[in-house]
């Protein structure tokens, strides 16, 4: 267990990093250079994920609670909004002028679906600290960058493709899921 809690903890402290320590990030950058900084974060970043994975394989699930039997379909939808929301933070959309922050705030749905339905130990874990993670990286970013400024409305037709997009990558997922996790979905 203590890996995937150290992984975890790696990806929260390096990804809070630039908004908690700001002045500490630019004495980095000044010294290092923001390609090289930026490399040093993909490599923690990476390790964090590496950490999690074999953190999260290494553990026995336990069952901690009996997800409803509903459950299952509150995750299928709310990880469907996730790939919307994902695709939504890449491009100009109108979802942009309703949420600041579509890929974090997919991140928390995507955390509590899965809570849905995954009763075990090691995936409330996993899910509880990456939807607290995305809520407080959502803080600190407004903190950050002050007031928000909407973007200007953007003809349907982006909407359209972005929630077609979404639905391609949610459908891929179906498909990779065993691959990925080793959990059928279907």
């Amino acid at each position: 267990m203590s890996l995937l809690v150290t992984g975890l903890m790696l990806w929260v402290v390096i990804h809070l990093f630039p908004s908690i320590c700001k002045n500490t990030r630019a004495t980095i950058v000044e010294k290092i250079g923001l390609m090289p900084y930026k490399g040093l974060f993909a490599i923690l970043i990476l390790l964090s994920m590496v950490l999690i994975v074999i953190g999260w394989q290494s553990i026995s699930p336990e069952d901690i609670y009996i997800p409803a039997a509903w459950g299952r379909y509150i995750t299928f939808i709310l990880v469907l909004l996730t790939f919307i929301l994902f695709v939504a933070a890449k491009r100009k959309t109108n979802i942009k002028r309703v949420l600041r922050h579509p890929q974090l705030t997919g991140l928390v749905l995507w955390s509590i679906g899965h809570m849905f339905a995954n009763e075990d130990n090691r995936s409330v874990i996993l899910f509880t600290a990456l939807g607290i993670w995305a809520i407080l990286e959502i803080i600190m970013i407004n903190k950050r960058e002050g007031v928000w400024k909407k973007p200007e409305a953007v003809p349907m037709k982006s909407d359209v493709i972005t929630v077609t997009g979404g639905f391609v990558l949610y459908a891929a997922l179906i498909f990779a899921h065993p691959y990925i996790t080793g959990i059928k979905l279907m």
